[in-house]
């Protein structure tokens, strides 16, 4: 990629990214410094915490299905 708009903050898609790649803990150095530099804790803030409530709610819902699945 190009370094054009690099003082852009990061879209929605780029946010998302980086929530995933912090979660699974492969976040890019480039990446990092983007967010750090160009992006709102707040946005960051907000995106995580909906994203960990999902996550959960999968995880739940997976063991709930694994339960049913098992009481047959």
């Amino acid at each position: 990629m190009d370094d054009q708009g690099q003082d852009k903050p990061p879209t929605l898609w780029q946010m998302l990214h980086s929530i995933l790649a912090a979660a699974f803990g492969v976040q890019s150095g480039k990446n990092r410094a983007r967010d750090f530099t160009h992006g709102k804790a707040s946005h960051f803030i907000v995106l995580g915490t909906l994203f960990t409530l999902v996550f959960i709610l999968v995880l739940i819902g997976l063991v709930q299905l694994a339960l049913h699945l098992t009481a047959r």
